[in-house]
């Protein structure tokens, strides 16, 4: 079985794609937005023996050897004894149920939303893999999408954006104490001004940093705040929590993210429930936010929300915050490291077996 992913402007341009490359007898695996719905992305399954005429004669020659072994065990009671050894096939279905049941234990467990259950554990079952968490972890990094903020000089703002008490504050701070352990020259604009201690718990950590921080109550003083650092390597902007479903935040917000080169970014808490998150990441997302930082994963138990953020907002993954330290900083979320949230006693019998099925699937995603 081979996953291919295409892109498109529509889904109807996708589905032409699959057909073309891979035929009428093609499975889709999964769709999504991207790009705030402005592209579309289709995973689809192939098995190989359509792209293969010899392998189809090979599985007809198993067929018509499984059926004359069914005769011989029927009217050869003798043979009976070795039954066990001939009912691969079986034991295959069994492998792929035990596979499927821990994956769906898991997501259940999360409260993981029914359709991104269905096409995670379709993905996963497609993967050839045995390990749960390894093949949990393949169906990962092939139905989402991993984009790290930059460690170096980046060209845009950087806007934190999201729900009040998401953590914009706090991740501000770690990306700051992060930039300036790297070398970097750090500018840092709030325009949390209204909120009782909002620039005061954020001077708290840039003065130590000894990074001047720089305030905005509006777009206008905004524009001129990222005039006054334009030649910083990074500039990081706290924000205030704004209401997705409070259509004057969201105006404000889009005000705010028009005063300049600037790359709204989410931070989403990482507990919070799977429809409302999916809600919030869809919303932000017509702002022109394409990837999230998930935050207080340290009192998370269910993770749902992550997924169904992923999903439903079109967001990439982006980077993670475990820890209310700001010396901690932030860790990079990849389909391993999430995987790890999810299958937190991992199930791998050593390192190398690990990195040995994902090299294989490394080597199929890009033969694919």
């Amino acid at each position: 079985m081979r996953l291919k992913s295409f892109y498109a402007k529509t889904m109807t341009e996708a589905m032409q794609m699959v057909r073309e490359s891979l035929g009428e007898d093609a499975i889709i695996v999964a769709t999504r937005e991207e790009n705030g719905g402005k592209a579309v992305r289709v995973t689809a399954a192939i098995d190989d023996r359509f792209h293969n005429p010899s392998k189809v004669d090979a599985v007809e020659r198993e067929h018509k050897a499984g059926h004359d072994l069914a005769f011989e065990l029927n009217h050869r009671p003798e043979m009976t004894r070795d039954r066990d050894d001939w009912l691969q096939y079986d034991d295959e279905q069994e492998a792929e149920s035990s596979l499927a049941e821990s994956i769906i234990d898991v997501l259940l467990k999360h409260g993981a939303p029914e359709d991104i259950l269905d096409q995670i554990v379709n993905c996963a079952a497609m993967s050839n893999l045995d390990e749960p968490s390894i093949a949990f972890m393949a169906a990962l990094d092939t139905l989402y999408n991993f984009t790290p903020l930059p460690t170096q000089a980046y060209k845009k703002a950087m806007m934190f954006v999201g729900a009040p008490g998401a953590g914009k504050t706090l991740t501000v701070a770690k990306l700051a104490a992060q930039g300036v352990m790297n070398g970097l020259n750090i500018a840092v604009i709030t325009t949390d001004t209204v909120r009782a201690g909002g620039v005061e718990q954020l001077k708290s950590f840039t003065k130590l940093l000894k990074i001047d921080l720089k305030t905005a109550k509006g777009p206008a003083e905004l524009t001129k705040a990222l005039a006054d650092v334009k030649g910083a390597d990074q500039i990081l902007i706290d924000t205030p929590g704004f209401n997705p479903f409070k259509t004057a935040d969201m105006r404000a917000l889009a005000s705010l993210g028009a005063s300049g080169d600037i790359e709204p970014i989410l931070t989403l808490a990482a507990a919070g429930d799977a429809d409302e998150s999916g809600e919030i990441a869809r919303i932000f997302s017509a702002l022109g936010v394409r990837r999230f930082v998930a935050t207080r994963l340290d009192i998370a138990r269910r993770l749902g929300g992550l997924l169904s953020a992923a999903q439903h907002g079109g967001l990439a993954f982006s980077e993670a915050s475990g820890t209310a330290s700001v010396a901690d900083g932030l860790m990079p979320l990849t389909a391993r490291s999430l995987t790890g949230y999810f299958f937190p006693k991992s199930e791998t019998s050593s390192t190398d077996s690990l990195r040995k099925n994902l090299h294989q699937t490394s080597r199929k995603k890009s033969t694919g």
